[in-house]
């Protein structure tokens, strides 16, 4: 058994609230061992490392439901001249950098592969906790086909022995890809309902993927204990697959009452992305993004829409998850996502929520990350200050002090 570490009189937000009071956090082994005012004193932690964290804020490791970390220019002209090897190399870079802010845990949405996931649990490199898509489920000519009009593919998120092509068309197409990226390390399988921003040749509000197939991969995942996250922009590819029994949107640009309906009558989950139309936007405002003049302007379409439609559903009491499609915006800009989130209408706990302990419902296992309590991984993160209103969210990324993960010094900043 080694030696713990007391984080002594923090501002302790526990995954759900503020706890009141100057409150110790423990940890020993990269496991929290206790959690309350004083709880340090024990004659059992005698010897602990002390760690003085009063007037500071301490936190569970931020989860980020939404990552693209093998890419920092999907959909831009740039991917199509590069090496394609060099996505691996950059992705030490993108892996730290969103470690560096906070982010212990992540789900990546497609283009990681086992190999990125064994490297950090390994010790290779650092980043956050990785659960895998691998590939991101298509049909063709949809959100994950990467085809332009010049006949070119895109590199982005192409196969490789380690990541399986996700196109797929048909009840039995569909089958066998899912149960191929299952193979390959899937840890939930992501699919597109419906076109999107980034996608050279499709529409946002068009549905894509039939109810057939979609409650096929459903099936498929299930049956392996797996859930299913879907790109879903547009109504219908919402509604088709929340009746079909997927279990995260992603996006959630054009939602309708029925829409959210359906969410309040399900386990499902809102991770709204906020950042990342906003990314394009500011990418294509620079005029040195490589990014189409067609994929900027649909970007500028939904954008208002969507932060209507994230407002809406906050408050009719949606679940919602913090994630922000990074790769589209900058690794290590995460923290960004949680100001909006504050702008669409949650407080400060429902946003600080949103990124620890709901986010931690979706992580396997269940009950390890995304709370201050004991028996859960000791994913903490230390803020220079107290935090105490949702203002100061939009400073949150100078506030980090300390990153731990598994009980592990990480990263000390400032």
């Amino acid at each position: 058994m080694t030696q713990a570490t007391v984080l002594k009189n923090g501002h302790v937000f526990d995954g759900e609230r503020f706890l009141s009071g100057p409150t110790d956090v423990v940890f020993r082994d990269g496991e929290i061992v206790a959690v309350g005012r004083d709880a340090g004193l024990a004659e059992e932690y005698a010897e602990a490392t002390v760690v003085d964290c009063a007037g500071r804020t301490v936190l569970p490791g931020i989860i980020d439901l939404h990552v693209h970390v093998m890419t920092s220019t999907p959909g831009s002209i740039q991917s199509m001249v590069e090496p394609y090897s060099l996505q691996f190399y950059e992705s030490v870079r993108n892996l730290e950098a969103t470690l560096r802010a906070g982010v212990t845990t992540a789900r990546d949405a497609g283009g990681a592969d086992l190999g990125a996931k064994t490297a950090i649990e390994s010790g290779l490199i650092k980043g956050p906790r990785l659960r895998l898509a691998v590939s991101i489920m298509s049909q063709t000519g949809g959100h994950g086909d990467m085809w332009h009009p010049s006949g070119l593919e895109s590199p982005d998120f192409g196969p490789h022995p380690g990541r399986p092509s996700g196109i797929a068309d048909g009840v039995e197409e569909v089958r066998k890809v899912t149960r191929t990226l299952l193979r390959a390390g899937a840890d939930q399988i992501k699919i597109c309902s419906t076109g999107g921003v980034l996608s050279p040749t499709t529409d946002p509000r068009h549905s894509q993927f039939t109810p057939a197939e979609i409650a096929v991969i459903v099936e498929e995942a299930g049956m392996q204990g797996k859930y299913v996250m879907a790109h879903a922009q547009g109504t219908a590819g919402i509604i088709n697959a929340l009746q079909a029994g997927v279990r995260t949107i992603e996006h959630g640009i054009y939602l309708t009452d029925e829409a959210i309906q359906l969410f309040l009558d399900s386990e499902a989950y809102l991770v709204p992305t906020l950042s990342a139309p906003l990314a394009v936007i500011r990418k294509g405002e620079s005029g040195a993004s490589g990014l189409s003049q067609q994929v900027i302007d649909k970007a500028q379409r939904v954008a208002e829409d969507h932060r209507q439609s994230v407002a809406r559903a906050i408050a009719a009491g949606v679940k919602i998850g913090m994630g922000t499609d990074a790769g589209v915006g900058a690794h290590g800009d995460n923290l960004e996502e949680l100001a909006l989130m504050a702008d669409a209408g949650m407080n400060l706990e429902q946003v600080l929520a949103a990124s620890t302990s709901v986010p931690g419902e979706l992580i396997t296992p269940v009950g390890a990350v995304g709370r201050l309590a004991e028996k859960h991984l000791a994913d903490v993160v230390v803020l220079n200050g107290l935090l105490e209103s949702a203002e100061q969210l939009a400073g949150l990324r100078g506030m980090i002090g300390q990153v731990y993960q598994d009980g592990v010094l990480q990263f000390t900043e400032g």
